[in-house]
């Protein structure tokens, strides 16, 4: 069977919002009002088609982003079901970026919450076009007039009502569109059923201002001319409609898949997401056109390694076709691999399929090699489509698995865990010597240790990483060392002389660092610098006289390049200094490249600690969003975590974001800590600005328990 949807006839729609507002509730009903599934699935008993995982069945929340579609009036609709939580942000970004419209969805109970105005502004950065549901109406309590006005205040005057219901409540039993002025609506209804229609026409019409001048000079424009134009005013952005709903009672839902098969926009209006990718690799200009007879081009937006199926990589074709049993190209790296198998994807269920066009979304079985982000295409020149954006991870934990022997379980499981999150980073920190995986919080990565133990059978324990601390020095110092050692038959024999000088940060490349510093007007008699950016570390090589043979400065330099790493100071990697070598003595059978190589890590050593050395910190700037009540016990706290507030501004919904810089130390367990002083309320991102001089007291009590070993010579 193959895939074979009219590029027009085809709907890509992600759910988003925030976590308990019933997206997979609703998606489960949608499938099942598009008769796609026999019986509509539910949450609370296990049986939704979406969440699958068994994590999601046992925490009761969605943790992945789930593929689904529909057919339904002759439109194919491929349904994206993100979750909801903040923890798994990554994976309803991966759902944006494969999609043309953005459904956000609202509890009628919770109103606009943290993470359905992060989806929403998303949404409105990638150019999507956005509706909302308001979930949940048949509740008590619900005061849609008041829902209404706070997604207003939150995402502006275009957010007008599409449908309303007959009456909130356990009462509900219908929802009736607004665009009929004809349709005569129940007494029940809880808006002003005019002004609400007023405000959707107008919407519709400023698209289109030939249909806007007829509406305010005639004052009427006619149902088929609205209708014509709704599509264009969902792109354009001067609709988002809110339509209302309850998805586990099924009101409202048939009235939604109708809208979206509609009116939805088709992968044809997919041009604003292909606008600048112009230029391939061979340097022609190209504007990829979403038509089956363009060039084949598509994006990887999610990756899964089942236990059953095995690796699958999730596309959205963009242009062109995609066929089964044909080569195609990696664009990042150039790789060309053989798809064999394509699949469509239902929950868990998934059924072969022999192509793709345009708007499709298919999973590659079984091919390995490719990324979240990457494009492929059938030929090497093919434009290559932007990397999709996600937040720079700074929760971390360090692990180890409780059993030994586990050592190569737990890397494969990590890595390829990672690969299914772009929110996952997987280090092995060299100068702590540790794993640490880093996630988005602390549920976050409680689900990454489960998973890690379900799926690979790893059991680990945790504790919180060592902060990456840095060395580096304020001074010029000497330092000198003579390794001499006879212990029979040859001997050992080195001396090196060197002088270390601090090296401005901001120095990036050798050009740079012999303009600024390694040049003959401070080295007059030099011979050469070797420059590394990776430590912003430069070896001069000034020796006059063969003092020191040529062929034994590579291993003074690897002498020093050991103590970079090592570290002097408290054991953490050295920075933004510069060595230069001008004198030594060499004995023509004792001396060595061993010999030369320990006479300069201890000769570094000394200088290091000669030349007022000191610990840099790593500083992340901190951007914390929190309603307004709790802003003065959020700045009050700042100061005590050595923290600098920069900016402070007021959001639509009655939310204050703080923008601060902070030392990591001090701010590694924010997430815990917020949630305590804004009941939950409060969240933040974090990423790292730069680094800074610890104060000497907090250095001291680094250095005391960094106790590190004496140097041993070799």
């Amino acid at each position: 069977m193959a895939v074979k949807h009219l590029v027009e006839n085809v709907r890509d729609i992600a759910l988003v919002g925030h976590r308990a507002a019933g997206k997979t509730s609703l998606a489960d009903a949608l499938l099942f009002e598009a008769h796609a599934v026999d019986r509509m699935g539910s949450v609370d008993d296990g049986t939704s088609v979406a969440d699958t995982d068994d994590e999601e069945h046992k925490h009761h929340f969605s943790i992945d982003t789930h593929v689904l579609h529909a057919d339904h009036d002759g439109k194919h609709l491929n349904i994206l079901d993100a979750p909801g939580s903040p923890d798994f942000i990554g994976a309803a970004l991966e759902a944006l970026a494969a999609v043309e419209t953005a459904v956000v969805v609202v509890s009628a109970v919770n109103g606009v919450e943290m993470n359905t105005r992060k989806m929403f502004q998303e949404a409105t950065a990638l150019g999507l076009s956005r509706a909302i549901v308001i979930n949940k109406l048949d509740a008590d309590n619900v005061d849609l007039p008041g829902l209404v006005e706070s997604i207003q205040a939150a995402f502006g005057k275009n957010c007008v009502l599409f449908n309303v219901p007959d009456r909130v409540g356990a009462g509900m039993r219908d929802v009736h569109c607004l665009l009929d002025p004809r349709q005569i609506l129940p007494p029940s209804t809880p808006v002003d059923v005019p002004k609400a229609r007023s405000a959707l026409i107008e919407a519709v019409v400023e698209a289109d201002e030939a249909l806007m001048e007829k509406y305010l000079s005639e004052g009427h424009v006619t149902l088929a001319e609205l209708e014509a134009d709704i599509s264009r005013a969902l792109e354009a952005g001067t609709l988002i409609p809110i339509f209302c709903a309850s998805a586990k009672k099924d009101k409202g839902v048939r009235e939604l898949l109708d809208a979206l098969a509609r009116y939805g926009l088709s992968p044809t209006f997919a041009r604003k997401r292909l606008e600048g990718l112009q230029i391939g690799s061979n340097g022609h200009a190209h504007q990829l056109e979403p038509t089956e007879q363009e060039e084949f081009v598509a994006q990887v937006f999610k990756v899964v390694n089942d236990k059953f199926v095995g690796h699958l990589s999730f596309v959205r074709v963009l242009a062109g076709k995609l066929q089964h049993n044909h080569n195609v190209v990696n664009l990042r790296n150039g790789q060309t691999l053989r798809v064999g198998h394509l699949l469509e994807v239902q929950g868990k269920q998934s059924q072969q399929v022999h192509d793709a066009g345009p708007g499709d979304i298919v999973a590659i079985a079984k091919v390995e090699g490719l990324e979240i982000g990457d494009t492929i295409a059938y030929t090497s020149h093919a434009p290559k489509l932007p990397l999709p954006h996600f937040p720079t991870p700074m929760f971390g934990l360090a692990i180890e698995p409780k059993t030994r022997g586990d050592e190569q379980k737990i890397s494969v499981g990590l890595h390829k865990l990672a690969a299914e999150d772009p929110t996952v980073k997987v280090t092995h920190d060299a100068q702590t010597h540790e794993l640490v995986i880093s996630g988005v919080s602390q549920l976050h990565l409680d689900i990454i240790r489960e998973r890690l133990k379900a799926r690979f059978g790893v059991d680990v324990t945790a504790k919180d990483p060592k902060i990456p601390y840095r060395e580096t020095i304020h001074g010029e110092a000497a330092g000198e060392h003579k390794h001499k050692k006879q212990t029979g038959g040859r001997g050992q024999f080195a001396e090196v002389h060197l002088r270390i000088y601090p090296l401005s940060r901001e120095i990036k490349t050798q050009e740079q660092c012999e303009k600024e510093f390694a040049n003959r007007s401070r080295f007059e008699k030099m011979r050469g610098v070797h420059y590394d950016p990776a430590y912003n570390f430069a070896f001069i090589d000034h020796i006059v006289g063969g003092t020191i043979p040529n062929n034994f400065l590579p291993a003074i330099e690897k002498g020093c390049k050991e103590m970079l790493e090592r570290g002097v100071l408290a054991g953490y990697r050295v920075q933004d200094c510069a060595v230069e070598v001008y004198f030594g003595k060499y004995h023509d059978v004792d001396s060595s490249e061993a010999a030369f190589k320990t006479a300069g890590r201890l000769a570094f050593k000394k200088a290091f600690l000669a030349a007022r050395p000191a610990l840099l910190e790593p500083i992340v700037k901190l951007e914390i969003t929190a309603p307004s009540k709790y802003t003065g016990a959020i700045l009050g706290d700042l100061p005590t975590r050595r923290a600098h507030v920069e900016n402070q501004d007021a959001l639509p919904g009655d939310l204050t974001v703080i923008t601060a810089r902070a030392p990591l130390s001090e701010v590694s367990k924010y997430a815990a800590q917020l949630g305590g002083m804004t009941q939950g309320q409060g969240s933040y991102s974090m990423e790292l600005s730069h680094y800074d001089l610890v104060p000497a007291t907090v250095q001291q009590q680094i250095v005391s328990k960094a106790n590190l070993k004496d140097d041993e010579e070799e």
